[in-house]
């Protein structure tokens, strides 16, 4: 886990609680990222702020102290826990989810639609998992 990239001088400890998984195999691989062009899998953001923690009944995330920003996350719910998504036909095969709840239309949200504001206060996220097939 890295720390930078948000800005500010302050910082807030940013935690998720995970629902709506579908089973409790395998994990959960989560990405906050500050930059909008690595968002949603954190490819290509060194300061990038990721877990992977095991799927269960009950999953929650703590990312600990996040810099002052405007952040996002994403979410896999990793089922065969092989440290990716898996799709089919480009569509994916397991779960996934993404800060407030951004729509989810021909791909991925915008950066700009799941971001929210770390400024110095506890940021308690609920991310609800979703799943095509």
């Amino acid at each position: 886990m890295a720390l930078g990239a948000g800005g500010g001088t302050g910082a807030g400890d940013v935690s998720v609680s995970v629902t709506g998984l579908r089973s409790t195999r395998g994990q959960v691989l989560a990405c906050l990222t500050a930059r909008p062009k690595a968002f949603p899998g954190c490819a290509g953001d060194p300061a990038a702020h990721t877990l992977i923690v095991p799927a269960g009944s009950h999953v929650e995330l703590d990312f600990g102290a996040i810099p002052n920003g405007r952040y996002a996350i994403s979410l896999v719910h990793d089922e065969n826990a092989n440290g990716r998504l898996d799709k089919r036909l480009m569509m994916p095969r397991e779960g996934f989810g993404f800060s407030r709840d951004a729509p989810v239309r021909f791909g991925p949200p915008s950066f700009a639609s799941a971001a929210f504001a770390v400024d110095g206060a506890q940021a308690h996220l609920s991310i609800r998992m979703r799943y095509l097939f």
